[in-house]
């Protein structure tokens, strides 16, 4: 028997869904939410009840307002009474009435009471010429009362907030002071709104299938391009079903990735939260509810891996009841699909609910104005340069389009679909690569299109200003003298770090949980924060600070390795986010008085000695296992006992100088004691090493 879904027979019954599962309450039938289905006959029983109800409200219509209509009998018209009332205007107009006149009584104005200040609204880091045409005065008198305040200026010179604020009060002004986004805003025109496409944010535990279910809905195979197969980085996607568009956004599921999941929070209509049948309601579930709820987002949840033998789907939904979202099945209003990503089952009945939710909030968006949007993820690409994926929250972004977006201007040389496909424009709530910024902006920067690349230059130019003036303020904070004394008194240690990663969100990532691993003994800096690979001028900043280099996805470029070897800076690589917060932890905890220790790297077998000129004694080895390194401490064994310590003070391959000798290879190696050495010993080669203290040291 053929079924229909509640909200599919509310559209064509022309009612809301609230409206028809109340219906169906009345005629008994249950109806536990918008997904439920009915059948046939359910359907003509909900079709008889309206009709029923039509035919009872037009009878009722009809007894009310169909009354029998009265006949009103005609006034007879008194002609005397006409003729007495013509000849009493006729003699009022012979006698010409003298006007009476009243005597008009003048009310005392009452004086307003004008400010004695006037208001303008300025920007930080204005020119002297915006500043005296906002003042409405000619330049060349705030240049003068700039040099009476002892400022050497000219008019296309920038001043700060403070100079500002003194300026306008020595010319009887207050001030406003207004950021780029309120400037824009107030030049910008209003513009007709229209219906646009919801923004749905996929949320969850790590593993539960949130990056596997959207390769199911996009047809797109996004989860084997991640390292490790775990999403490490905010991605945007959009599909078409049933004539309808949907942008959906996938964020990391890992708990170092919070702030990545509020970002995605705070820029969605509809929140899918994906729980795996088999594993239930983990920590970051618990936590992309929190997001959720914090941005007053509706919440569709989606049981995931219900193919799988050890599912429960029935104990999921009790534990989400606990966290308070509760399903429609148990009373409450959240939506739940049943789904299973690797066989595609319940995809179509999760696209429906998508859908129903997004038309009962009357999602709506001005289009004809310059584009307004959000930065989703940024990252500097080989071919490309830099790009960034931005989801356009208001107006059409063209090609060509000048834009500021934090302190980066740029002009959009080309507009990208998650495909890499060219479009021509990308309207509210589409997600699109655009390429031609001046630099890479953070995650989370509003993106703003303009009329005129100058305007643009302009405003990041203020903004870049400042951010230095920002920086600089922080630094003067704590000076070098008392950062000095505290380390002498014991009272603070401090691990500087370097952090580059491959993308913007990934290094905010970093950023922020690095900074939670700080404790009262030692507290982490990150100096500095950026994307691309690791260069010479990062090196450089490391060897000043005293820092050490991390990159995530990315390595040091040539020059970078040959600087930092000759400058003593120590450069770490990660792939993994566990790995690289495990070994900053573990860096951070070694510089708690850290223990030497002797780690085997090497097994060599003696096989001659030699006499060389000007070097002395030299054994001929064989190494068997490991490598070899200068400076590596050698233990000399015979017959399983330990003979003589020494270290290696020089290396050679046949008559050249080598840092190390690998396995499988003949050398030379120098000691500084070669006494008692025999043809047949075995060299165990050992590097020194410092341990880490545990907390539970």
């Amino acid at each position: 028997m053929e079924s229909k879904k509640v909200h599919k027979v509310a559209k064509t019954l022309g009612l809301s869904s609230a409206a028809l599962i109340k219906l169906l309450t009345e005629i008994g039938i249950k109806a536990k939410g918008h997904m439920s289905t009915l059948t046939n006959e359910e359907i003509k029983k909900v079709k008889a009840r309206i009709s029923e109800e039509k035919k009872r409200v037009r009878k009722e219509f009809t007894r009310r307002y169909t009354k029998p209509k009265v006949k009103e009998k005609k006034k007879k018209i008194d002609q005397q009474e006409i003729r007495q009332t013509v000849k009493s205007t006729l003699a009022k107009i012979g006698k010409k009435d003298i006007k009476k006149h009243y005597k008009r009584v003048v009310t005392p104005k009452v004086k307003q009471i004008q400010p004695t200040e006037k208001t303008i609204e300025v920007v930080d880091f204005m020119t002297v010429a915006e500043l005296s045409q906002a003042l409405k005065l000619a330049t060349s008198e705030v240049i003068k009362k700039c040099l009476d305040m002892g400022l050497m200026v000219s008019m296309n010179q920038r001043l700060d907030l403070d100079s500002i604020t003194v300026l306008c009060d020595e010319f009887g002004y207050g001030v406003k002071v207004m950021s780029v986004e309120e400037q824009i805003a107030h030049e910008g025109e209003e513009a007709e709104s229209v219906e646009r496409p919801p923004v749905v944010t996929v949320m969850g535990h790590v593993d539960h299938g949130k990056t596997t279910l959207l390769d199911a809905i996009t047809k797109l195979r996004t989860v084997e391009e991640e390292y490790g197969k775990i999403t490490q980085r905010m991605a945007a996607y959009q599909i078409l079903y049933h004539d309808k568009k949907i942008t959906f956004l996938d964020t990391p599921g890992h708990e170092a990735f919070t702030a990545m999941r509020a970002r995605g929070a705070q820029v969605t209509d509809v929140v899918i939260l994906v729980v795996a049948a088999d594993d239930g309601v983990m920590p970051q579930t618990v936590e992309a509810i929190d997001h959720a709820r914090a941005a007053n987002v509706p919440i569709i949840v989606c049981i995931n891996k219900t193919d799988l033998p050890n599912a429960n789907v029935t104990r999921v939904k009790t534990q989400l009841a606990k966290a308070n979202v509760v399903i429609e099945e148990f009373g409450g209003k959240s939506i739940s699909v049943e789904t299973s990503a690797l066989k595609g089952s319940g995809i179509p009945d999760l696209l429906d609910a998508i859908l129903v939710k997004a038309e009962e909030m009357k999602l709506e968006a001005p289009v004809n104005k310059t584009a307004k949007g959000i930065i989703i993820e940024a990252r500097l690409d080989r071919g490309k340069g830099n790009v960034s994926t931005v989801l356009v929250q208001e107006g059409t972004l063209k090609k060509g389009n000048p834009f500021v977006c934090g302190s980066h201007f740029g002009r959009v040389r080309e507009l990208l679909d998650e495909k890499m496909n060219r479009i021509a424009e990308a309207g509210p709530s589409t997600p699109v690569l655009v390429l031609g910024f001046s630099g890479l902006p953070q995650a989370g920067e509003i993106f703003l299109a303009l009329d005129s690349e100058r305007r643009a230059r302009e405003l990041a130019n203020q903004r870049r200003l400042m951010e230095r003036n920002i920086k600089l303020r922080a630094k003067s904070k704590v000076t070098l003298l008392e950062l000095q004394d505290k380390i002498k008194r014991g009272e603070t240690k401090e691990l500087k770090v370097i952090l580059k990663a491959d993308s913007a969100g990934s290094a905010e990532a970093l950023d922020e949980k690095l900074n939670e691993l700080s404790s009262e003994e030692v507290s982490i800096t990150v100096v500095h924060k950026g994307v691309g690979k690791i260069n010479v001028s990062d090196v450089l900043l490391a060897e000043v600070t005293g820092a050490i280099c991390v990159g995530f996805h990315v390595g040091p470029d040539a020059n970078a390795l040959e600087s930092a070897e000759r400058e003593g800076v120590e450069i770490r690589t990660y792939r993994l986010i566990y790995e690289a917060l495990d070994d900053i932890r573990s860096a951070m905890l070694g510089m708690l008085e850290p223990k030497l220790q002797e780690i085997l790297i090497g097994e060599a077998e003696v096989r001659a000695l030699f006499t060389v000129p000007k070097m002395g004694p030299v054994v001929g080895c064989y190494l068997r296992d490991g490598k070899v390194i200068r400076n590596a401490v050698a233990l000399v064994f015979r017959d399983g006992k330990e003979i003589l310590k020494t270290k290696v003070i020089s290396l050679k391959r046949f008559k050249e100088d080598v840092r190390e000798v690998l396995a499988g290879y003949e050398c030379g190696v120098g000691l500084e004691n070669t006494e008692d050495i025999q043809k047949d010993d075995t060299i165990q080669f050992y590097k020194i090493e410092e341990t880490p203290q545990t907390n539970g040291k």
